[in-house]
């Protein structure tokens, strides 16, 4: 959501979950800027970010230790979840990717703008690089 995201997707690769909370540039432009974090329940962080994805734009291959689910704010995408068929995303679309799962999101002509919410055991980085 992210090594990239978007969530996502993407998402977005990050030392931990505090670097999630700081906005930084990304490979490939990806644009991320921190919402919130919020230390619940006991042992876990809900963290939200709006991600900017350009267009035609291949995220990066990646995994999240908890929930991946976000909302598409602008733009248009796929999402590329192992296992299950490619998911076209448009504005208003939602989407949710389970812990531990492999995937990417392609960016259509028009670039991606999410709202993004990952769900970290604290101490985990928020996401991290999947192998191909």
């Amino acid at each position: 959501m992210l090594k990239k995201i978007i969530l996502g997707l993407t998402v977005v690769a990050f030392a931990g979950v505090g670097a999630a909370i700081a906005q930084a540039p990304a490979p490939g432009g990806i644009k991320r800027t921190p919402l919130q974090k919020i230390e619940f329940p006991k042992g876990y962080n809900i963290v939200t970010v709006i991600a900017e994805i350009p267009a035609d734009t291949l995220a990066g291959r990646h995994t999240h230790p908890g929930i991946d689910t976000g909302y598409v704010l602008e733009g248009d995408a796929t999402l590329i979840v192992e296992g299950k068929p490619d998911q076209a995303l448009k504005a208003g679309d939602s989407y949710a990717v389970p812990a531990g799962i492999p995937h990417d999101v392609k960016t259509g002509a028009k670039g991606l703008k999410i709202m993004a919410v990952y769900v970290v055991e604290e101490g985990k980085p928020v996401a991290t690089p999947a192998p191909k």
